[in-house]
């Protein structure tokens, strides 16, 4: 019996070993996204990463957009829309890890409109 029991250990590891082990562990990319309005309103969101998900309406293209831009909000390429010159200035933030650094970013855009086109998406909720 002592034999059979070796032989499955071996049987075991060699499994282990040709399926190459655990996949490895990509740090977590989450971010709550709030969009408050001068009069006090307020909406948020939750933006997961890898895989895309969360409460974002197009959690795949604001996942690219921060991917392009190696998660840095300063560097996120906007989007070429016009946007109507009504000012209803929204504080944007953003608040959560990028691949396991922290985040923590605040601004302001005149109106929705501009929120999504400067934010290339990311703040289009």
């Amino acid at each position: 019996m002592p034999m059979f029991a070796a032989g499955s250990l071996a049987a075991c590891t060699l499994t282990m070993l040709c399926a190459g082990g655990p996949a490895p562990v990509t740090p977590e990319s989450s971010l709550t996204l709030t969009l408050h309005t001068a009069d006090g309103a307020a909406r948020a969101v939750q933006l997961v990463c890898d895989p895309d998900s969360g409460t974002h309406p197009k959690a795949r293209d604001a996942c690219e957009a921060l991917e392009g831009a190696d998660g840095d909000f300063e560097r996120l390429a906007p989007k070429n829309q016009p946007c109507p010159m009504i000012y209803a200035p929204l504080d944007a933030r953003a608040h959560g890890h990028w691949r396991g650094e922290r985040v923590d970013f605040r601004t302001e855009y005149s109106n929705s409109c501009v929120a999504d086109a400067e934010s290339a998406g990311v703040f289009a909720f």
